[in-house]
Formats: C-alpha cells, structure tokens, sequence
C-alpha cells in the first residue's frame, strides 16, 4: 500500500484446546519455526514466540495489508494440521476457539520479549489461567468470566 507507515506489534496468546497440556516439549522449537514459516510467508514479522505445553504467545509486527483474525485463523489451522501430521501427541490436538491479542509500543519490544523468552520461569509462579486474567486486567479489556476457560477444565499450568 503506497503512502501507508505503520509500525503495529501485537502480542498474540491462544491455548490448547481445554488446556490439555499436548505441546511436547522436545518438539515445541519445530512448532515454533512451523508458525514462524506460516507469518513470514503472510508478510509478517515474527518477533518472538514461546509456548508452554498448554499454550503459546507470538509477538509479531503487523502490516495493515491482513486482518489479524485471519493471520491466527491461518496460524492455528495450518499448526494444527501440523501437529496432528507428525503425530506428536496421543489423539487429536486443536486449539482452543479464539484468541487473545495485546498492542504495544515500540519502547516496550524487549520487556515483551524478555517476558516471552521466559514463560518457563514465569509458570513456576503463576499458572496461565491467573497470567491470562492478568492480561485482560490490564489492558481493560472485557470478558465475561465464563467464557473465558471451558468450566469443566481446572486443570492448571
């Protein structure tokens, strides 16, 4: 698009399917460089990505030319064939319907970063269920709290 400057970064957080707990550890960096392919291939910029066996944050740069719902539909269809393709996990792996997303500015990339690189860390104090509501406490956005996680689902990160 002539004459369009942007400069958008969006933190991306979507879960498992009922926060099974499916995304094997020894195979996490090939999903990663899978869903890596699928944004770069979309003209997107990856800036970070992590994942937990139970869900996953990509911190991207976003170009006004792809509405952000179909880049993670894109994500989400494609990784999962993927998963499912090499088998890793006993079943079925999906994800869960829908998907959280965070705008920052530029001066914040590394705190983003740095927060991403180390989810490992941050899950031996907190699950992601308290991260997830900590997220939509402070960017005000709204929910209604039983739509959030599936109420047959306790388990915990």
């Amino acid at each position: 698009m002539a004459n369009t400057y942007t400069q958008l970064y969006i933190h991306i957080v979507f879960a498992v399917k009922g926060r099974q707990r499916l995304i094997p550890k020894e195979h996490k960096e090939a999903l990663h460089q899978y869903i890596t392919r699928i944004i770069t291939n979309k003209k997107q910029t990856v800036i970070r990505i992590n994942s937990m066996p139970d869900h996953i944050h990509i911190f991207i740069g976003l170009t006004p030319d792809i509405a952000l719902s179909d880049l993670v539909r894109d994500i989400k269809a494609n990784s999962t064939k993927f998963m499912n393709n090499n088998d890793w996990v006993v079943g079925r792996f999906e994800w869960q319907t829908g998907f959280s997303a965070f705008s920052y500015s530029r001066s914040q990339i590394d705190d983003v970063v740095q927060y991403i690189k180390n989810q490992e860390i941050h899950h031996k104090r907190m699950t992601f269920q308290e991260e997830y509501l900590e997220f939509l406490k402070r960017f005000d956005v709204s929910y209604d709290p039983k739509y959030v996680f599936d109420p047959d689902d306790d388990t915990e990160t």
